[in-house]
């Protein structure tokens, strides 16, 4: 065997190992079919706007109700930003907050809202995505909406 061959043959063989695939986690997250039942699901129980967001925090749907204020739209997907990112429901992470002097500039943060009303959503233990509910007569009404529409689709707020 040539020198020539042989440095050809190593090249290919390393070649090829160099473009196997890494074996990656497959992680669940929330489709546009789940998440246009959850949207179903709030406003048949309540009145509000409510946003869904998959696991990455992309906007999958938002719904908002007759006669309920443009203000409410932004505040429901920024309620679901906020239960995302913090794994939390947002109504508990804003009630910590106001309890950590160190906390108190996180409202200053653009995405981040601390009222109640978002949640985060768990199949299993896996967050899958999270939602935001405004304008259903305040923050503990919107919270009750949300986790009533994340049990009639058979998701949790926590992790189990």
């Amino acid at each position: 065997m040539s020198a020539k061959y042989l440095i050809a043959s190593l090249a290919i063989s390393f070649g090829t190992a160099a473009i196997a695939a890494p074996e990656l986690p497959r992680h669940a997250d929330l489709d546009l079919k789940t998440a246009r039942l959850l949207a179903d699901a709030t406003l048949e129980n309540c009145t509000g706007t409510v946003s869904v967001l998959d696991r990455g925090g992309n906007l999958l749907v938002t719904l908002r109700g007759d006669g309920i204020g443009p203000h409410n739209t932004v505040a429901s997907q920024r309620k679901a930003y906020t239960a995302l990112s913090t794994k939390t429901p947002t109504r508990l992470f804003a009630e910590r907050a106001r309890s950590n002097p160190e906390a108190a500039n996180l409202n200053t943060l653009d995405k981040l809202l601390l009222l109640g009303g978002g949640i985060p959503l768990f199949a299993g233990k896996e967050l899958v995505g999270a939602m935001g509910v405004a304008g259903s007569g305040g923050g503990e009404q919107d919270e009750k909406c949300a986790i009533k529409a994340a049990e009639i689709v058979g998701l949790s707020i926590n992790r189990t």
